[in-house]
């Protein structure tokens, strides 16, 4: 199987990632470390800031990934905000039946209600740069975007309302259900 997780900057895809990691022991592919390995190496002139190019230039990449760890029946978590919301148009159904997609958005309220605790665990798996410019009304823009691009490409989005443990649990429980 494998687990795509996307979502809006902040809402928790790597530390879904990781709590996957532990419950099934599936690998997973944090985007954001390809992203960084290709621009550190010089393999591209593309910067941290340039969001809106990196989906296109990175997706290509892991999209074969993607399908070389389904050819070698292999299980993997992919997690990143590079994801395109048209990612099914390059898949066939041959590769379609073998990924899960889970993507993450928190609803205005939560983010009016929680926006110290969402900063406070924005390194709980890896260290990131403080997040000094985030104000609520950009991480509403952003949980807008994403639920947008779901609704527009059919996909689900699970829109994190209340109780963000709860919620992880569920998802992780929903793979479980699947797997086993």
């Amino acid at each position: 199987m494998i687990i795509l997780i996307a979502g809006a900057s902040h809402t928790g895809k790597t530390v879904l990632a990781q709590k996957m990691l532990e419950r099934f022991g599936f690998p997973y592919l944090s985007i954001d470390h390809l992203k960084m390995g290709l621009i550190r190496s010089g393999n591209t002139d593309l910067t941290p800031m340039d969001d809106d190019k990196l989906t296109d230039y990175l997706w290509p990449i892991v999209r074969e990934m993607i399908k070389t760890a389904i050819e070698n029946n292999q299980n993997l978590i992919v997690e990143g905000c590079y994801i395109p919301g048209n990612w099914r148009k390059d898949m066939g159904i041959k590769y379609l039946k073998d990924i899960r997609y889970i993507c993450l958005a928190f609803s205005d309220d939560y983010i009016d209600r929680y926006l110290g605790d969402i900063l406070n665990h924005e390194s709980d798996v890896e260290c990131r740069l403080p997040s000094d410019d985030i104000s609520p009304e950009w991480l509403k823009e952003q949980n807008h975007m994403v639920i947008e691009d779901c609704s527009r490409n059919s996909l689900n989005v699970t829109v994190i309302n209340s109780d963000y443990d709860m919620v992880i649990e569920g998802l992780i429980n929903e793979i479980a259900a699947e797997l086993y």
